[in-house]
């Protein structure tokens, strides 16, 4: 019986490279521990890796090749909304694909099936929180450019008013990373709209770039940050300058004290070590990823688009984050407003 093949796209370049290693050895033990309970569907499990960090039309072509030849029974894997709209037309209807990432919401393309955490859920009771707890009001957002930032900008506007907060002012910079001199004309506007809270909308390293330049400048003495994206590596990127008054809201970190994640952990540092790549939100993903799929094709008993297109809904699995639940094809779960404390994470409520 041939292998059961899990393509998993991945940032190994560029500003996502930062959760490329972390995420490359967390589906690793995921396929390792799905071998060890009988693979998918009785068949052993192996995963092919993707560069999502390649320019769009390459990583198509790449892509479209391993399909064309048979080689991938489903798709998944922590990449950027921008990836994912780049794929998509090649994937669609072909193979499951599991969509882990948080990003901006409503999607709703066939066999397309995201586990990742929406703004509804995720950015507006946090915002609501820090308005109640630490009075900010005024929200300047600053983002990459590209279709997750300016999506979730879009959702957020259409609610910031029932928050009882309002926008200070916005930027977009290049997705592929700011110059020293854009990032300074934005911490002047943050600076001179005397905004209270600064949205960060940033991948990987343009966040840990934006970070040190915020902390180089004093404005963490003046504003919070709130992001839907940072994690402990981005942290260990930052310095603990970088990470004061620091705030993340999301399904996972690595403080998080349930059995779950505790029990994540431990396996983890048991499979690679204990000098392996930190555990962030990317890398915790990829793992709910590959769970979800083999979920969705296991309850299908098959991994045609079709089948897994008829039996998403209502579908449960445990996984690091606890249960999670689909309603048709999107998953919901538990999630959590955090604070940075150095080059780690203080849980400061459930959302």
């Amino acid at each position: 019986m041939s292998d059961f093949v899990i393509g998993a796209l991945l940032h190994f370049q560029g500003p996502g490279g930062i959760y490329g290693p972390s995420c490359q050895s967390v589906t690793e033990l995921a396929i390792a521990e799905i071998n060890a309970t009988g693979g998918i569907l009785g068949r052993r499990t192996r995963v092919e890796l993707f560069d999502a960090g390649l320019p769009p039309a390459v990583l198509r072509q790449h892509l479209g090749q391993a399909l064309d030849a048979g080689r991938l029974d489903a798709l998944t894997g922590w990449h950027t909304s921008a990836v994912r709209n780049a794929v998509v037309p090649v994937v669609q209807r072909r193979v499951p694909y599991v969509y882990p990432a948080a990003y901006e919401g409503s999607e709703n393309r066939s066999g397309l099936y995201v586990t990742g955490e929406v703004p509804s859920a995720q950015l507006f009771p946090a915002i609501r929180q820090l308005r109640s707890e630490r009075s900010t009001r005024r929200w300047f957002v600053v983002g990459d450019d590209y279709a997750w930032p300016r999506g979730t900008f879009q959702v957020l506007s259409q609610q910031i008013a029932d928050l009882d907060a309002e926008f200070a002012g916005a930027r977009f910079l290049p997705a592929d990373g700011a110059g020293a001199a854009e990032i300074t004309r934005v911490l002047d506007a943050i600076e001179s709209t005397r905004a209270d809270g600064v949205l960060m909308l940033m991948v990987g390293q343009n966040g840990v770039r934006f970070n040190r330049a915020f902390a180089r400048r004093g404005l963490h003495e003046r504003a919070i940050r709130l992001s839907t994206l940072m994690e402990e590596n981005m942290l260990l990127g930052s310095g603990l300058a970088g990470t004061a008054d620091l705030f993340s809201a999301g399904g996972w970190f690595r403080s998080l004290a349930t059995g779950e994640a505790l029990d994540l952990i431990g396996r983890y540092t048991a499979h690679h070590g204990t000098h392996a790549p930190a555990v962030g939100a990317a890398a915790e993903a990829c793992y709910e990823g590959v769970f979800a799929l083999r979920s969705l094709v296991q309850r299908a008993g098959s991994a045609s688009v079709h089948a897994t297109d008829r039996s998403v809904d209502g579908l449960v699995y445990e996984g690091p984050r606890g249960p999670v639940q689909f309603t048709g094809n999107h998953a919901s779960q538990r999630l959590y407003l955090a604070r940075a404390n150095g080059v780690d994470f203080d849980l400061v409520d459930e959302l």
